[in-house]
């Protein structure tokens, strides 16, 4: 395919994500608030064994999601615009439906027929496997609707139903710790029944009935929806590798307590990270596709984000990471889960390279061939699993940190090596250049609070932020502006 430059459809959009990331900005930001709010009352009603089952509950559950579900909300994104321009939604939602039905249903025989292995390998009792089945549905179908909301650029409404999903599991798991005395089973049950509220406002959102019909299936729409999903599904799991193993891992070498600290870093990390990083991505992408068909060039808008990505993430995670002790202790009352703040600097900044790879591998989701995707993830999850099973024995949570830092970074660094003819990556130097530089005064004065000054850890973390992006700001305004 040729691309085309047009400068005009180029501003046009980057007003109209703008536009987007305000919409969408609520929901990442109380679904942040939410994630951060979720760890200091998480711990405050469960012990760390209970944390830890909890923990690993939710990583069979994202698990067995990525195999059977998320990739077909994600090809239902990626393929609505084509068949949009087709008019022929019908056939294609009741593709979509088909295919999760069938997924599930599949996934169902398969738990039952090798439950067994399924107890020995997750090492996870009889009971959360069965909630985790169950819980599967209401999930499987939310994901479904929240792309289709993305897809109709609805980003209020995505807002809104975020905001309320997350509201509701919060404030049901918490009633039912307390009243039913369930221990982290009851965590499992509130996010059962808020998401299954959840689901009935996204499909009135979305409408879907207003196109969705069943007709007969035609395999020649389904084939592309499955090179294009079942790779995806594939590069998932690899991250899940990355990410998610090392809590099993480390259950059968130290036990469910150390799990409870390894789910506190990652709660304290990934999802709280992510979820305020993709405020970008999340309004960007479907833009992006819709240019992509149009076959307008966009490489400047993608290294245009990949730029304030950059700016967003690395003073936060180099902060956080600064002040690893004082920000465990923010966001955990109980002393049982301090040590975990060994394992922050290692996450945070292994999420900031996995979260840089949206921008580094979205060339691969353009061209359809995100099978290349898959395999840098699957070489990155094999050396990430295999340093966890090395340095867990020998270095416990370091281990683990070091184990998932490496594996990430190989994946982005293999992921700006293995470039598409015509998508390369145009990287923003001016954008970079500034950071480096606005990062000198910020470390020099992280280098006078720690020799000859004594403020509160959160004035420190928040002034040296401000010293950042104000130096930052002067450096765009006067000797590094840009010119077009």
């Amino acid at each position: 395919m040729e691309f085309v430059e047009n400068r005009e459809v180029e501003q046009e959009q980057l007003k109209a994500i703008f536009r987007d990331m305000i919409k969408y900005s609520p929901s990442k930001i109380c679904g942040m608030l939410g994630n951060a709010l979720i760890v200091p009352v998480y711990t405050s009603i469960l012990s760390p064994e209970q944390y830890g089952l909890y923990s690993l509950s939710i990583a069979v559950l994202s698990f067995l999601c990525i195999i059977f579900s998320d990739w077909v909300g994600l090809s239902g994104l990626r393929f609505f615009k084509q068949h949009q321009m087709t008019q022929d939604m019908p056939k294609y939602l009741s593709t979509l439906c088909t295919i999760l039905l069938s997924n599930l249903f599949l996934m169902f025989v398969l738990s039952f027929i090798f439950r067994d292995w399924f107890y020995h390998q997750f090492n996870i009792p009889v009971k959360y496997f069965f909630a985790i089945l169950l819980l599967i549905i209401p999930v499987a179908i939310r994901a479904l609707l929240f792309q289709l909301l993305r897809a109709q650029l609805k980003s209020i409404s995505f807002t809104i139903s975020t905001i309320a999903n997350q509201l509701m599991t919060i404030a049901l798991s918490v009633i039912f710790v307390k009243f039913c005395h369930m221990g982290a089973i009851a965590l499992l049950l509130g996010m059962a029944v808020s998401i299954t509220l959840t689901d009935l406002l996204l499909i009135y959102q979305s409408n879907v009935f207003k196109w969705f019909k069943f007709q007969k299936i035609e395999w020649v729409s389904v084939l592309p929806i499955f090179k294009y999903g079942v790779p995806i599904a594939a590069t998932s799991l690899s991250a899940w590798i990355i990410n998610q193993s090392n809590k099993f891992i480390m259950n059968s070498i130290h036990g469910f307590s150390q799990v409870g600290l390894v789910g506190v870093a990652y709660s304290l990390t990934l999802p709280l990270l992510m979820t305020i990083f993709s405020i970008i991505t999340v309004a960007a992408i479907p833009r992006i596709i819709n240019m992509y068909e149009e076959k307008i060039d966009v490489r400047p808008i993608i290294s245009r984000f990949t730029g304030y990505f950059v700016l967003i993430a690395l003073p936060i995670i180099t902060v956080m990471s600064l002040y690893s002790v004082d920000f465990v202790r923010i966001f955990s009352s109980n002393e049982k889960f301090y040590d975990a703040f060994a394992l922050i600097p290692y996450f945070a900044f292994g999420t900031f390279f996995m979260a840089i790879t949206d921008y580094t591998t979205l060339q691969y989701h353009l061209a359809n061939k995100t099978y290349i995707e898959f395999i840098i993830k699957l070489t990155s999850g094999i050396v990430g699993v295999i340093l966890n099973i090395i340095l867990i024995p020998k270095m416990g949570l370091i281990g683990v940190g070091i184990a998932t830092l490496s594996a990430n970074f190989l994946y982005f660094l293999l992921s700006i090596i293995i470039v598409l003819p015509g998508l390369r990556l145009i990287y923003p130097t001016l954008t970079m250049n500034r950071i480096l530089i606005s990062l000198l005064p910020t470390f020099g004065l992280f280098w006078f609070y720690e020799n000859y000054a004594s403020m509160p850890a959160l004035f420190e973390m928040l002034s040296l932020l401000g010293v950042f992006y104000a130096v930052y700001y002067a450096l765009k305004k006067t000797i590094m502006q840009r010119h077009e």
